[in-house]
């Protein structure tokens, strides 16, 4: 009776109050900030102060603080939760810093030419202010959306093939060579769309196309292996219901299966598109360069290269060759790099969009 009595009273021993973490969080912080700026200054200020040491440092000191205060006020079994709690806390801060840091400084710096020239206008016979990237937009969009026809339905099969009817060594082949794809360098790809094609056109072959090949070579394995762990989850009683009832095999993998995955398989094929879509090694080597706008794919002439620029190639370019006033390439470059990232940020939600709308639909809805 004593021991239980002891143990209820060493867990509501005592309770800090809400506002002394923050408080504490505050007070480390401000004397990580204050240590650093005296050792700056100490050293003549050749030693800049870093905010982001600054706020790692407080935290550090923040853990140690709130686990002391924590083990002296209420008892080591809230002290250990509380450190834990700081310690995920601040590694969820630390991930977040880089992005937050990337988007901000893109969308500063992207703003500048952010305008309706950029978004109607392309590079023909631009060599200093003014321009656009339409001819890039339009080239990112048609061979992001060649390279998906050509991926999604090679990996939905492939994985439908793993999943329900896959066995044996052939299975086990394929799931290897799957693994070895993903890990494969962009270059690669391109390389290999580059010799697949100059294999039947010639070298001097630049064209839309190859780019659309050399990004689906990159985005069958994520498509792949997305679409398999998905359809896995399906839970294997709705298949046998399916099968007592008569059902072929071919229309319970179309009617049940592929529905109850379908939320899980868009947002893995969002995933390969947002893959891919920053890809710029392939498509320097296969797809090339131009300042015109092309909504051609193929090849309009044989024996005539055909090439498209694409948002990644157009910031690559506009930074590695730019004229003589340098700032008007510099900000096309920042608004292609906000325009590449709301591509994303679109694709991210349409996915959303079209697993919501297909997702099978319960009582609860």
């Amino acid at each position: 009776m004593s021991t239980t009595a002891s143990t209820t009273s060493s867990l509501i021993s005592g309770q800090l109050k809400k506002r002394v973490p923050w408080l504490l969080l505050v007070a480390c912080i401000a004397v990580a900030g204050l240590v650093l700026g005296i050792a700056g200054l100490s050293n003549g200020g050749t030693i800049p102060f870093d905010p982001v040491g600054g706020l790692i440092v407080g935290f550090i000191l923040y853990g140690i603080a709130i686990y002391a205060v924590s083990r002296r006020v209420e008892n080591p079994r809230k002290a250990k939760d509380r450190l834990v709690t700081a310690v995920v806390s601040g590694a969820f801060i630390l991930a977040l810093t880089p992005l937050i840091s990337v988007a901000w400084t893109v969308l500063s710096n992207g703003l500048a030419r952010f305008d309706v020239a950029f978004f109607t206008q392309s590079m023909r016979n631009i060599t200093g202010d003014g321009g656009g990237a339409a001819h890039a937009i339009t080239g990112t969009l048609l061979i992001t959306l060649a390279a998906t026809i050509i991926s999604v339905p090679i990996g939905l099969l492939t994985a439908i093939y793993l999943v329900e009817y896959g066995r044996g060594n052939f299975a086990k082949a394929i799931t290897f060579l799957v693994d070895v794809m993903t890990g494969i360098p962009s270059i690669v790809a391109g390389l290999f769309a580059y010799g697949l094609f100059s294999l039947f056109f010639g070298a001097w072959i630049r064209v839309g196309i190859g780019g659309a090949v050399a990004l689906s070579v990159l985005m069958i394995p994520v498509v792949v292996r997305s679409s398999e762990e998905m359809l896995r989850l399906v839970p294997n009683e709705l298949r046998e219901a399916a099968y007592a009832l008569g059902v072929p095999k071919w229309l319970t993998i179309v009617k049940v299966v592929i529905p109850t995955s379908i939320a899980g398989i868009a947002t893995g094929i969002t995933l390969a598109i947002s893959r891919i879509i920053g890809e710029t090694a392939p498509l320097l080597v296969i797809a090339g360069f131009t300042s015109s706008m092309n909504y051609n794919l193929f090849l309009s002439t044989p024996g005539s290269p055909n090439p498209m620029m694409t948002l990644p190639v157009f910031v690559y370019d506009s930074y590695a060759n730019p004229g003589a006033n340098v700032q008007p390439y510099l900000d096309r470059a920042w608004a292609a790099a906000l325009t590449l990232i709301l591509i994303v940020m679109l694709l991210n939600l349409i996915a959303r969009l079209i697993a919501r709308f297909f997702a099978p639909k319960t009582s609860g809805r």
